[in-house]
């Protein structure tokens, strides 16, 4: 979506990220060009050939036996970060970016915009039970889409007249009554998100238009172990691709 936007000349003047989100718009507000997108999926190219989520299973419960909450330690992805990302701070930022997480002692977003970028990108996209909080300042963060996983209203408070919502294709997916144990907190949990995003958007004012921009991803039930499966990388290029064709299509069809 990023790579389709910056093609046709559309140049954010500010980017804000959650979750996966924070660690692709770092990277295009570090680049705003169509060789920063370029850069940006080669890095993704590397998490799936790289060995990020891997290791054993017997590996997998190691970590948990040590950490007592995480299947996974922060290094690696600290580390892929350090080497990936252009710059090392917000101030370095060529456009200015914000990401979100959830403060575990305070129990409400946070939003991060100066200091160590690669710390709060990585606040951001600690997804609980994958990777343990991370401390920032006294406090513990975890993944903020687990309190705003589409930040519009954040866009818009900051002045934005036109947003651009660059999601990873759940919003599409069409809910079903959980049939299953595990279907459970699956569903709560899009319930809880998703309400969230159409209430910002029914709360869009007068004179903002906002795009939610398309995956290219068939229309479907939400399958609860796809969404599960997250060391499943190897559709990563497949659907990046998809959504640069389906972007370009609707950007096209804006006239």
């Amino acid at each position: 979506m990023a790579r389709a936007l910056l093609e046709a000349g559309v140049v954010p003047d500010l980017v804000h990220g959650t979750s996966i989100g924070a660690i692709n718009g770092a990277a295009i507000a570090a680049d705003p060009s169509p060789g920063g997108a370029r850069n940006l999926l080669r890095t993704w190219a590397a998490l799936a050939s790289g060995d990020l989520l891997g290791g054993s299973l017997l590996g997998r419960v190691g970590q948990v036996v040590r950490s007592g909450t995480s299947l996974h330690d922060s290094e690696d992805l600290r580390r892929m970060l350090r080497e990936h990302l252009p710059v090392a701070t917000f101030d370095e930022l060529v456009v200015p970016f914000e990401c979100v997480a959830a403060s575990i002692e305070r129990a409400r977003e946070h939003w991060f915009g100066d200091g160590d970028l690669v710390e709060a990108v990585l606040a951001s996209c600690a997804l609980p039970g994958v990777f343990p909080p991370v401390r920032i300042g006294g406090e513990h963060f975890v993944d903020g889409g687990l309190v705003n996983s589409i930040p519009l209203a954040r866009a818009v408070a900051a002045g934005a007249d036109t947003v651009w919502v660059l999601h990873v294709g759940r919003i599409e997916e069409q809910l079903r009554v959980p049939r299953r144990p595990w279907e459970v907190g699956f569903v709560s949990f899009e319930i809880a998100r998703r309400h969230r995003f159409h209430a910002d958007l029914a709360q869009v004012p007068d004179g903002v238009t906002v795009h939610v921009l398309p995956t290219g991803l068939p229309t479907r039930p939400a399958a609860t172990w796809s969404t599960l499966r997250y060391r499943d990388t190897g559709r990563i290029a497949e659907r990046a691709e998809r959504a640069h064709d389906a972007t370009r299509a609707y950007l096209d069809g804006l006239g």
